[in-house]
């Protein structure tokens, strides 16, 4: 079947063959057609940031952590970023190999704004290859703490925006299964994390809830909502974060309540500076 009138005006058909959501010979099957609505939709929520942060700064700058094959980056480039007079995109990956690829890839397509580093989210805090301020910053899918670090970036480096695709929250879970025995006798809501899945459940929850008050303790109007139908992942919560610069009064307050509360007082410092 035909992709031409599935795709969007001026897509480049040679990046959406190398992402695969084209076949060879430019037909879409079933699964690539879902994708590629995915795709859309995942853009629907970042374009409208971007536009509104490109009407006061042609220079922009991405940061897109964990960014893996930057599929993220190469449509946000090919959609947005290419029609413009300024932007840059920024992706950065563990995996030297994709870090390659995604240069050569980009060279390729004749997509000059586009850079790409070999760096942990940890190490770009200080990384001097990166600006001292960054406008927007995405983690889609960076695993466990990998996302806190992704925050902590975005806080040092004043993003403007950060959207958050958080995967694998697996700490807090981790210290919740620790102290249980002890949890049981300090708070009756320990019964939400007694079974294991509901420890897993639970602490995926809340790490995220912890996370929207630290963004919100920072300045941040956080909004969440859900991504829908990401591809071959049940992780669909998608956190958006706008900076105001007007923190939420009693975030931190609150905040650190809920670590004693359940118990989680040594997570202090990941989730409280």
């Amino acid at each position: 079947m035909s992709a031409t009138l599935e795709i969007k005006p001026g897509q480049s058909i040679e990046l959406l063959k190398e992402l695969h959501i084209l076949t060879r010979d430019g037909k879409l099957n079933q699964d690539s057609r879902r994708k590629l609505k995915q795709v859309y939709h995942l853009f629907q929520f970042i374009e409208p940031l971007l536009e509104e942060l490109l009407a006061g700064n042609e220079n922009l700058t991405l940061v897109d952590h964990g960014a893996g094959k930057s599929y993220l980056g190469f449509i946000l480039y090919d959609l947005f970023f290419k029609g413009q007079p300024g932007g840059h995109i920024v992706g950065i990956e563990t995996r030297e190999e994709l870090v390659e690829k995604s240069r050569e890839l980009a060279h390729r397509l004749d997509f000059p704004r586009m850079s790409f580093l070999n760096l942990s989210v940890e190490e770009s805090i200080d990384s001097a290859a990166l600006p001292e301020q960054i406008d927007i910053v995405t983690a889609l899918h960076a695993c466990n703490t990998a996302t806190d670090d992704a925050i902590r970036f975005a806080l040092q480096k004043e993003a403007r925006f950060i959207v958050l695709v958080p995967c694998c929250q697996a700490e807090v879970a981790s210290v919740l299964r620790k102290n249980k025995n002890e949890s049981f006798s300090k708070t009756p809501l320990s019964e939400l994390w007694r079974h294991p899945i509901h420890t897993r459940e639970f602490g995926s929850q809340l790490t995220n809830a912890l996370r929207c008050l630290l963004l919100e303790a920072h300045g941040y109007q956080v909004t969440v909502t859900e991504l829908v139908g990401w591809e071959h992942s049940m992780k669909n919560e998608l956190i958006i974060a706008k900076h105001t610069g007007s923190p939420r009064k009693n975030a931190e307050e609150r905040l650190e309540k809920i670590l004693h509360e359940l118990n989680l007082d040594e997570l202090r410092e990941r989730f409280i500076y």
